[in-house]
């Protein structure tokens, strides 16, 4: 960390502008703003800061810098067209131990200004250290573009709420909870953003008669494949807010780096042949952590409805009448294919898609007529142990022994790995893949050499 992030309350003190042109205008205007006793010190000064001065807002100091001018100063900055001056600024500051600002050299400042996104009270502040100013003000617009206008009047009726809420709200658990509930609240938003402060403080006193001991909840949510980038906004609104997380073992350290700190995580990660926790536990433990009044999220490797027994866990939930909720997430069979140049339907080669279980010893006999099929692409879920039988199976249907495919191992995370072959060469190669890996079958991965980017 080059420069530790901090917001000074200027109101009242003492601060020194040194400079009195374009730049140091726009200085101004922040210092200004932000309370400050400002000063400012040039040998002239532009039409903008003889009007302040006739304000009274500011104090002129004409002429050469003196160091004399930061005495009982807080701050100062330097703003003007001679580095010289703007260095000679910066010495005398440090000599004093006064923070200084040098707007055209950042990095050799002892502080600098970043770009400011204002909700007072809420404030949020972007920079690069002085090394990207764009990157930082691209940044401060997108943000700029996100954040509604009322989040500063939402975070002032907070303000005037918290000592109620500590009165009301003993236990930590429960004061978060309400404060969940504020600042999700719609309606409380909607008030506030038409300038209805009676309306937004008589909808803040209905969330104090809600039961902070309600029940509690499950979300199944799919953590995507891997790459933390593909989970969903409303997949990470959920962990973030949650209480307790139950993940397995595809659920990639990237996504649980995520996870709000004090959580609880239980892990129940499973491979194929060896269940850590049966699923019957799995569906109790949810049921319990529920019933005890937790946010509860099931996070799950891709998406909790494509062999995820997702269903399984929520006919569970339902039989205890637990609220519950489903967050989709991005498959292995689409995040995969993607991330290895392999497009999985394509006018030329597949118009479709199976997706299938390699468990196949307990899910029975498979269509293998219909999956040998022309003209479609094949994903096998968990198919490395039974490579072997699903090729024999599908050249017996009918399928060539030269259909192209893929095995993808550690999909769409820096660790991916794709083998490529022969659907006679399958089991060979399954020997040179581990565990999580997908088997992508069709003509389609003849096309991974021109499209692949990694």
């Amino acid at each position: 960390m080059d420069y530790f992030p901090l917001f000074c309350r200027l109101q009242g003190r003492r601060c020194l502008l040194v400079g009195a042109g374009d730049v140091a205008e726009r200085k101004a205007r922040l210092l200004l703003e932000a309370g400050a006793e400002l000063r400012v010190g040039a040998p002239d000064f532009s039409p903008a800061f003889r009007a302040w001065a006739q304000k009274r807002a500011v104090t002129l100091l004409p002429g050469h810098f003196d160091p004399h001018w930061l005495n009982g100063c807080w701050l100062v900055v330097a703003a003007t067209s001679d580095n010289a001056v703007n260095q000679q600024v910066a010495e005398a500051a440090e000599r004093q131990q006064i923070f200084c600002n040098l707007v055209d050299a950042p990095q050799q400042a002892s502080a600098i200004v970043p770009s400011i996104i204002d909700r007072s009270p809420l404030m949020v502040a972007v920079s690069s250290g002085g090394r990207a100013p764009v990157l930082a003000r691209l940044l401060r617009e997108k943000l700029e573009a996100r954040l509604p206008q009322h989040l500063g009047q939402l975070a002032q009726l907070a303000g005037h709420l918290r000592a109620r809420v500590k009165k009301q709200y003993g236990a930590p658990g429960a004061r978060r909870r309400f404060w969940e509930r504020f600042f999700h609240s719609e309606r409380l938003a909607q008030s506030l953003a038409n300038g209805d402060r009676p309306r937004a403080e008589q909808i803040a006193d209905a969330l104090f008669d809600a039961d902070p001991a309600r029940q509690g909840e499950v979300a199944l949510v799919g953590a995507g494949p891997g790459d933390a980038g593909l989970l969903t906004l409303k997949g990470l609104q959920l962990i973030q807010q949650a209480d307790v997380i139950v993940y397995d073992r595809l659920v990639s350290d990237a996504v649980l780096d995520l996870v709000r700190r004090d959580a609880e995580r239980i892990f129940v990660g499973k491979r194929a042949g060896h269940h850590c926790v049966p699923q019957a536990s799995i569906n109790q433990l949810l049921c319990e952590q529920a019933q005890r009044g937790k946010r509860v999220v099931r996070l799950k490797g891709g998406d909790p409805f494509i062999f995820g027994r997702g269903g399984e866990e929520l006919e569970a939930l339902a039989q205890q009448q637990i609220p519950f909720s489903v967050v989709p997430g991005i498959t292995a069979a689409s995040g995969c294919a993607a991330y290895s140049g392999i497009p999985l339907t394509h006018r030329n080669h597949a118009q479709s898609v199976r997706l299938v279980t390699g468990h196949l010893q307990k899910t029975g006999t498979l269509a293998w007529q219909t999956l040998a099929a022309e003209q479609q692409t094949l994903v096998f879920y968990m198919g490395l142990t039974q490579a072997a039988e699903i090729a024999q199976q599908l050249i017996r249907h009918g399928m060539r022994s030269d259909m192209p495919v893929a095995l993808v191992e550690n999909g769409t995370t820096p660790r991916q790995r794709v083998v490529t072959g022969t659907l006679s060469e399958l089991e060979s190669l399954a020997g040179q893949v581990s565990s999580p890996g997908l088997v992508i079958i069709g003509s389609v991965v003849s096309l991974r050499e021109t499209l692949r980017w990694f």
